[in-house]
């Protein structure tokens, strides 16, 4: 399917959900910084950026064959390649693409950070930020090319909120065309949306994006989150 096809497809953009909780999501504010921070660095290269992505992003090939791309003008990775699939969730291309993914994880990770206690969310989302890395290096072995972004984490991220909270009401932009309507709908119809988009863009070969990164990213998200949900007092979450 032509990637031109989505271009007319309606976007939901959403800006806020009603799911109040208490305490503050202070591992999903360092995250953000983390990840601004990162991107702040690569703004700071010019010209050289690209050499510093290559050398930390994940790239198929070396992570396949557990060393590095040699000669051709590649820079040596500064991690051993299999570790660069952690390091590549800290590197953006632009400034959108930093934005988008911080956006989603603000709205969405901090109930799941409360939900699961800080250290618990931190490892969830590194796993499924794992799980998504390498569900993309599966689907295209032999690329060259490094996959970076905080994006597979993130679909970790969508899937566990879904699961957990899917009649949660998010508020969102609906887009169709030119015409913005504002629209109030529960998480698993905004969030099912959204791995629709990623499946059938991945399907019809839409360039530029790692679509399988996000699909795996997301059915980690739902394979996993039952783990690690709980109540502070220890107890298992109770899942609506």
């Amino acid at each position: 399917m032509p990637a031109a096809v989505f271009r007319s497809w309606p976007v939901l953009f959403p800006y806020r959900d009603d799911n109040p909780h208490t305490g503050r999501p202070i591992l999903v504010a360092a995250l953000i910084a983390a990840n601004a921070l990162v991107y702040a660095y690569e703004w700071t290269l010019g010209a050289g950026a690209e050499i510093f992505v290559r050398a930390a992003g994940a790239i198929p090939f070396e992570i396949r064959h557990g060393h590095d791309i040699v000669g051709g003008g590649h820079p040596a990775a500064l991690v051993p390649p299999p570790l660069t699939i952690f390091s590549a969730m800290f590197l953006h291309g632009s400034l959108m693409h930093l934005l988008g993914n911080m956006w989603f994880l603000w709205i969405f990770g901090d109930n799941l950070e409360h939900a699961m206690g800080r250290a618990r969310f931190a490892a969830f989302y590194l796993l499924t930020g794992l799980a998504a890395a390498l569900v993309h290096v599966l689907s295209d072995p032999a690329s060259t090319v490094p996959m970076i972004g905080a994006s597979g984490a993130i679909a970790g991220v969508l899937g566990g909120y879904a699961l957990t909270y899917p009649h949660a009401r998010v508020r969102c932009a609906l887009v169709l065309f030119v015409i913005i309507q504002r629209v109030f709908l529960p998480a698993w119809i905004v969030l099912g949306f959204w791995f629709l988009v990623q499946f059938l863009s991945a399907a019809g070969g839409a360039p530029g994006v790692a679509w399988y990164a996000h699909i795996g990213g997301f059915a980690a998200g739902l394979l996993l989150v039952r783990a690690f949900v709980r109540h502070p007092s220890g107890r298992t979450y109770r899942f609506e």
